[in-house]
């Protein structure tokens, strides 16, 4: 898989933007704040229908514009597909092959990517909320029906939350047990799948770390789910006196949480940054194996800015695992691991929103 065309209008900084891109490795150099990442969060807006910056659509329109839209070309192994991704200041909505699609959860899988980024990188330091969304956007592109429990999960949360609310202010909790069984059998699917899709990242992730790391040491990403599935409804209503009155749920699948160990010790504790880093890497290197095992052909590989945050081992690490991935990279520099790689493609100078191609590396 990979993307043969990209057009952006009023997005960003990019009043239009058309290029073509090379299956390998596209580099977009620049200073910082020029927009090469602009070109990255286009991308990532149409694999998973959000922006990895932004909770707010009308951030991503372009000052004084009403709307936005990005248009991509993607080349399968026997297919080719076309996403057009529209924004305006209330709304967003989508069109594959020019048919317009009902929920925007729809793209998931049309467009498959990982995503590296200098904030990855503090994954391990960062708050649970992080490495739940490394879950999920993970699962989505790859599991239909995880994305429709876990979407389904946070609609009856919310209803719930506010049950508890009203119980709160009324003392009538009869709504609460509806909602319960309802947040109990989405809530099911979702750790169910959870604990499955971290067995295998764990098994493939310690592969890769291993071998970064010369066998000296060992990683395990253990899943701390904050209920298991069997004891659900036991949990909740232990629970309910508790949520009733902090007013919200106290457990359940959006409280989740990842640990990290090398040799059996807390990364997070005790881990130096630059094993944190390699933690990361192999992660992400692990993503990348699992998506191609269930899509049948190589995700697209989305480097921003993060070459500078790795020392040079890490990086030749990172290219020798992608391989026949069209991977897109910012930088300010060209490291000297790109250098090294065989399959490089284009090369674009990004200045003040201009993007202007240079002749092949």
């Amino acid at each position: 898989m990979y993307i043969k065309e990209l057009s952006l209008q009023d997005f960003r900084s990019y009043e239009q933007l058309d290029i073509t891109l090379a299956n390998g490795i596209n580099i977009f150099k620049g200073d910082n704040a020029q927009g090469k990442t602009n070109i990255l969060e286009s991308i990532y807006l149409c694999a998973t229908a959000r922006s990895h910056r932004t909770h707010k659509e009308k951030e991503i329109i372009r000052w004084d514009k009403d709307c936005a839209h990005v248009k991509l070309r993607i080349k399968k192994k026997h297919i080719e597909d076309t996403i057009d991704f529209h924004l305006s200041q209330k709304s967003k909505s989508a069109l594959i092959n020019k048919m317009p699609i009902g929920k925007l959860g729809e793209l998931f899988g049309c467009l498959n990517i990982v995503m590296f980024s200098p904030e990855d990188l503090q994954l391990i330091k960062n708050s649970p909320k992080e490495r739940r969304r490394f879950l999920d956007i993970e699962l989505c592109q790859i599991d239909k029906l995880y994305y429709y429990a876990l979407r389904q999960y946070s609609k009856v949360l919310k209803q719930r939350n506010l049950a508890l609310k009203e119980f709160f202010k009324q003392k009538d909790y009869s709504m609460l047990d509806v909602w319960d069984m309802q947040l109990e059998e989405y809530a099911n699917t979702v750790i169910t799948k959870r604990v499955a899709f971290i067995e295998e990242l764990n098994q493939i992730a310690k592969e890769i770390h291993a071998d970064i790391s010369g066998k000296k040491e060992e990683l395990e990403i253990i899943y701390m789910p904050s209920v298991d599935a069997e004891s659900f409804r036991e949990k909740m209503l232990k629970y309910r006196e508790k949520d009733i009155l902090y007013q919200t749920t106290s457990i359940g699948p959006h409280r989740d949480d990842l640990k990290f160990l090398i040799n059996g010790m807390d990364v997070k504790t005790y881990g130096s940054q630059g094993q944190q880093r390699t933690v990361v890497l192999a992660m992400k290197l692990a993503e990348l194996k699992i998506m191609k095992k269930y899509i049948g052909e190589e995700p697209i590989l989305l480097l921003d800015d993060v070459l500078s945050e790795l020392d040079e081992k890490r990086q030749t690490d990172l290219f020798k695992y992608t391989e026949n991935t069209q991977t897109l990279i910012t930088c300010t520099g060209i490291e000297q691991s790109v250098w090294n790689t065989q399959k490089i493609g284009k090369l674009y100078n990004v200045t003040k929103g201009i993007v202007k191609p240079q002749n092949n590396i």
